[in-house]
């Protein structure tokens, strides 16, 4: 990625000027105080999400020899760490939870690694979404595929079947997330660029020591059966939090001509008002509406942006209950401008 895309920059075929374009410039000013980090808050972060995060780690090792239903229960609370930590990494690949370039490259690479996440390939991936996001003609980046009711007709009936399997709930957010923390992200696409090749390289090296330590010590039998539920649980999520975040009633996603930075920020991004515990463990990603419109706020500064900054006092709420819902919506209508369901498309 290099730069957040705040700048334009590393997004193929979109200009800065045209991806930052509103008729009222004023939002930059309104949040601009809000796009700045504190480092007492960001090093206060890294100590109660890591130490925690360690400690339970430990903790459910140390079960595997009362219960293994024991070392699930405690897994279950470090895989609400786990998601914290890779709200850290996020931050960092936005540049927003330091200062310095340098402590967000190596802190982001830290936390990625716990996540099993390649650093900068991922912060590429991240900034062509934020770029494209709800732009229906640059789709594919870093997004989870949503077909408009068009394309679907159009496929043959192999295609709606896989595309049926793909957006099935348990492939899409059970399988899914195995598959693209465990697997996905060991290698490169076609079109990476050598910083995301290497940071892949590195990656794997770097969780392969892991593995080879953990062989050494506590023995790789155990070492999975402890890590494994924990990136699983984080991995379903981190999935649905980035799944309600774009595709929930009410989104609105344009053509390319018709997008607009602001508009896609403000209504193409959910406010998903999790309960405080949630909100927590999630950083306030649930503010996802005022991160899209400005990327370098940190985590602990997005509810108190949204809270004193007037524009966002017309976003609508999602609350958890209301959310689970959202899973049935699989495509996108074009012609009457919503998420609609496979029941709801004949042909």
């Amino acid at each position: 990625m290099g730069t957040p895309p705040r700048d334009g920059k590393d997004v193929p075929g979109r200009s800065a000027d045209r991806a930052t374009t509103t008729s009222d410039p004023s939002w930059k000013e309104a949040i601009a105080p809000f796009q700045r980090s504190d480092a007492k808050r960001s090093v206060w972060q890294l100590a109660n999400t890591l130490i925690p995060y360690f400690g339970l780690w430990y903790v459910a090792y140390i079960c595997l020899d009362i219960s293994y239903w024991a070392t699930l229960g405690v897994s279950t609370l470090a895989a609400l760490f786990l998601v914290r930590s890779f709200i850290i990494a996020h931050d960092c690949g936005h540049g927003s939870f330091f200062r310095s370039n340098r402590a967000n490259a190596f802190w982001g690479s830290i936390t990625s690694i716990l996540s099993f996440l390649p650093y900068f390939a991922w912060r590429h991936e991240h900034a062509l979404h934020h770029a494209r996001s709800g732009d229906l003609d640059n789709r594919g980046a870093g997004d989870i595929m949503l077909l408009t009711v068009e394309e679907y007709r159009a496929l043959s009936r192999w295609g709606r079947f896989k595309y049926r399997i793909y957006r099935n709930p348990l492939i899409l957010l059970v399988v899914g997330p195995l598959y693209i923390f465990l697997l996905s992200y060991r290698f490169w696409t076609g079109g990476a660029n050598a910083r995301s090749r290497r940071s892949v390289i590195r990656n794997n090296l770097a969780l392969l020591a892991v593995f080879a330590l953990a062989h050494f010590t506590i023995g790789l039998k155990s070492y999975v059966l402890v890590q494994l539920p924990i990136i699983a649980l984080a991995g379903v999520a981190g999935l649905w939090m980035f799944y309600i975040q774009h595709q929930f009633e009410g989104v609105q996603w344009d053509r390319h001509k018709s997008w607009s930075y602001f508009r896609q920020a403000t209504e193409g991004s959910s406010y998903y008002a999790l309960p405080k515990i949630l909100q927590w463990f999630t950083g306030n990603i649930g503010f996802h509406h005022v991160h899209h419109l400005g990327a370098r706020i940190p985590n602990y500064f997005l509810e108190k942006c949204h809270n004193e900054v007037a524009l966002f006092r017309s976003v609508k709420p999602i609350t958890f209950w209301e959310s689970l819902h959202n899973i049935r919506f699989t495509l996108w209508d074009e012609d009457r401008r919503k998420l609609v369901t496979f029941s709801e498309v004949s042909g």
